[in-house]
């Protein structure tokens, strides 16, 4: 079952605009994001073919089976909530069973959590996009042999030049355990290539250095150690940028480049904005989504502030959060028993039961 499917079967109980347009921060260059509510048809709600969300490729048409929707509301997640509270002139459809649902029977202390932490998770998540923004990895991964060094003396020296300095190519070496050493091998040559040792970085995606067979007497050149935990962190690094780098939104990201403060400015203006509504849930206990700083929010957007203004900024609406929670007059959690009463009446009406 697909979005169209639903529409053609009229299974949609709920349609409304959601995101910047129905905060009132949409600018020109805004997307249209929609999000709604459905029922299966009673058969399959009742058998085994149950589907409790459906979206499009780019998910910005998000569609919620209303059992799903009504559990997500009961955990206070953002998202729904916010949806439940979108302004009149945003809604697209509305069926007359979605007005059992009422705000005022799902906001409760459980918002700080729900609200605070995922603007947390946002934070961490903009602290690893400007830790790749300001730190651009290149295209060839670093090898093995980037985080070999060798010991001569007091020093440490960086195989790759070790090797270069003393004209040795690193496939005529051999390297053989240390016993009771991380990252220790002791270091063989043969110039004349009788002993075929495999070398040290014998195949170009190895993740460790090759071992070799030395025969017994032979004498060691140097002592090598491989660091090998700092290399596995670079690839999964390595990994993880040119995955960003795939699927990044480029307009986005051109957008932050142009503002040169190093950090996603869209998804940090959500992230405050998210915090300033956990704050006015605790402190006046209702929900109203539309915006009453606009330019200062996006401010944030056109980059504006510093990365750690905004992080100060923060961490003092999470101090307020947490205040708030304190002295709210908010339920610690909706009540469970009337929430499952009213999906039960909505159901009844749905299917006739």
């Amino acid at each position: 079952m697909n979005i169209q499917d639903l529409k053609d079967k009229n299974l949609i109980l709920f349609e409304v605009i959601s995101g910047s347009k129905s905060f009132g921060l949409d600018t020109p260059s805004s997307d249209t994001d929609i999000r709604g509510v459905y029922y299966l048809p009673k058969a399959q709600f009742l058998g085994l073919n149950y589907i409790p969300q459906i979206a499009n490729e780019t998910n910005d048409e998000v569609y919620y089976e209303l059992g799903r929707f009504v559990e997500l509301l009961y955990k206070n997640n953002p998202n729904i909530l916010e949806m439940l509270a979108t302004p009149s002139h945003c809604i697209l459809k509305k069926h007359e069973v979605m007005n059992h649902l009422k705000l005022e029977d799902f906001l409760s202390k459980i918002c700080k959590d729900s609200f605070a932490g995922y603007a947390t998770s946002q934070i961490k998540k903009a602290r690893g996009l400007n830790k790749k923004i300001v730190n651009p990895m290149s295209k060839t991964r670093k090898g093995i042999l980037d985080f070999c060094y060798i010991f001569e003396g007091y020093e440490a020296i960086l195989a790759k030049k070790w090797l270069k300095d003393k004209k040795i190519n690193q496939k005529n070496c051999g390297l053989v355990n240390i016993p009771h050493s991380k990252g220790m091998y002791a270091l063989y040559h043969d110039e004349r290539k009788l002993n075929n040792y495999r070398g040290i970085e014998n195949k170009e995606n190895a993740t460790d250095v090759a071992l070799s067979s030395i025969e017994k007497d032979t004498q060691i050149l140097a002592y090598l150690h491989f660091n090998k935990d700092a290399f596995t962190v670079h690839c999964k690094d390595y990994k993880a940028y040119w995955e960003w780098i795939e699927k990044r939104n480029d307009e986005r990201y051109n957008t932050n480049q142009q503002h040169g403060k190093n950090y996603d400015a869209k998804n940090m203006m959500h992230t405050i904005r998210l915090l300033q509504t956990a704050v006015r849930i605790l402190s006046e206990g209702t929900l109203d989504i539309e915006v009453k700083n606009r330019e200062a929010l996006l401010s944030i957007k056109n980059g504006e502030l510093s990365y750690d203004d905004l992080l100060n900024m923060a961490d003092e609406l999470i101090a307020a959060v947490e205040k708030n929670y304190a002295t709210s007059t908010l339920p610690d959690a909706p009540d469970v028993e009337k929430i499952e009463a009213i999906l039960v009446k909505m159901r009844s009406e749905i299917y006739s039961i």
